[in-house]
């Protein structure tokens, strides 16, 4: 869950939760990333911090978006 009491933004917390999951395989190349809905309910956040939090991954270059098709994992470098 993202600290409401951190000083951290809750993108980033989002982004960073995301992250581990696809290091320890919980979210595995290829596979899509859970949707907007998804994340918002799962997590308690809005949906422009479920945006901004998959854009900073895609900026890690942990995830590709296809447009029509959504978000997926990234293949290992």
């Amino acid at each position: 869950m993202v600290d409401e009491m951190s000083p951290v933004a809750f993108y980033v917390q989002l982004a960073d939760l995301l992250a581990k999951q696809i290091e320890e395989e919980k979210l595995k190349p290829r596979q899509p990333v859970p949707s907007e809905s998804q994340l918002q309910q799962q997590y308690g956040v809005s949906r422009g911090t479920v945006r901004a939090a998959i854009r900073l991954l895609r900026e890690r270059g942990l995830v590709v978006t296809f447009t029509g098709r959504g978000t997926y994992v990234a293949d290992r470098k």
